[in-house]
């Protein structure tokens, strides 16, 4: 029991799954520039798990490179849009609910892989395109509510060329970790073993994606204070010890 609580808070823990926004980074963010914001952009998106799993399912049966510039540029200008603008104007909302949304992204394009909607529920899915912009607009939000907890200043035009710096940063990140998949697709798919696995590893999509959705309701579930939230093992370990002490003085 001691072990499958232990594993529990393990997983649990958002230095292992999270990728927000560290006091470090924050402090960093204080004695450096505008380097520094791109710098961030750059290790967020490359760290950005759900995004990079996406990413890796928009492209994953793409051979064309007209095809692959076409689904990721009209995700790049999605996510783009909300991140900017929701940063600059200061439209937020509680990041596990956003990174939540971008979960049921990850399970979409998994099952949207496999034919699962026209399979299983005999459902046409909107164009492709439309869908990969729709879910780039929530993952820019999901960018934006982690840009937010950054020190962005009061100056519109400096706080505006953090968000810039920030930006392209996540778009350098994103350039990075779309070639090393492109480069992992294009060996794989010469390979015999590429068919068989291709069904198991968009399975592996949809299994990732409700695996994220549930963690990011775990932590909601903890506090709709996001600020509030436990940073580390040792508060995360420490918040379930004081729960359990609540519900034992219940009885």
């Amino acid at each position: 029991m001691r072990l499958l609580t232990f594993i529990s808070l393990l997983l649990t823990s958002p230095q292992l799954w999270a990728h927000g926004i560290s006091a470090a980074d924050k402090q960093a963010m204080l004695d450096g520039g505008y380097l520094k914001y791109m710098w961030l952009g750059t290790t967020h998106m490359l760290t950005g798990y759900d995004h990079l799993l996406f990413i890796f399912g928009v492209i994953f049966f793409l051979t064309s490179f007209k095809d692959i510039v076409k689904f990721i540029s009209v995700f790049t200008f999605g996510h783009c849009i909300t991140l900017v603008f929701a940063t600059f104007f200061k439209i937020t909302a509680n990041y596990y609910l956003v990174d939540a949304v971008i979960a049921v992204s990850v399970m979409y394009k998994g099952f949207e892989n496999i034919d699962g909607f026209k399979k299983y529920f005999n459902w046409q899915p909107p164009s492709l395109l439309t869908m990969v912009f729709a879910f780039g607009l929530i993952h820019g939000f999901g960018l934006s509510t982690r840009l937010q907890q950054l020190p962005l200043g009061d100056d519109q035009i400096s706080m505006l060329m953090r968000i810039l710096s920030f930006n392209v940063g996540v778009e350098v990140g994103q350039i990075v970790a779309l070639t090393a998949m492109l480069i992992v697709l294009s060996g794989w798919r010469k390979a015999q073993s590429y068919a068989k696995f291709a069904y198991a590893a968009n399975v592996g999509l949809v299994a990732g994606g409700i695996f994220l959705f549930f963690m990011q309701f775990h932590g909601y579930w903890h506090t709709t204070d996001p600020d509030a939230y436990p940073l580390n093992l040792d508060d995360h370990s420490h918040v379930h010890e004081d729960m359990k002490k609540e519900e034992q003085n219940t009885h």
